[in-house]
């Protein structure tokens, strides 16, 4: 499983599928921000990750911790946002959907 890094120019929904789609194959995302403006985008897409995977039955909690990452031989603190399911999820009933809910892209 692959870290999902956000940026501070990436697009909520994007990610948020990203999120969505990891949590539903692997049971578990971690995600990666560095500074404020990532840090607000990342939040922003697990709300709306949160939003589809609730319409699957599937509830999650997020810790965030802290990570040391080192970028052109430099370590700057990242966040690090590590998303899983509750024990309350259920994976038997999940659906695909093709399109998103117009009501869940609005909320960039």
């Amino acid at each position: 499983m692959d870290m999902i890094k956000v940026s501070a120019n990436s697009r909520t929904s994007a990610v948020a599928g990203a999120i969505a789609g990891v949590v539903r194959e692997h049971h578990r995302a971690e995600v990666q921000a560095i500074g404020a403006g990532a840090v607000n985008q990342a939040m922003k897409a697990l709300v709306l990750a949160t939003g589809y995977l609730k319409n699957d039955g599937i509830h999650v909690t997020c810790v965030p911790e802290f990570a040391d990452v080192t970028i052109e031989d430099k370590v700057r603190t990242a966040i690090k946002l590590v998303i899983e399911p509750t024990a309350d999820s259920n994976f038997s009933s999940l659906r695909f959907s093709s399109h998103v809910r117009s009501d869940l892209a609005r909320a960039e």
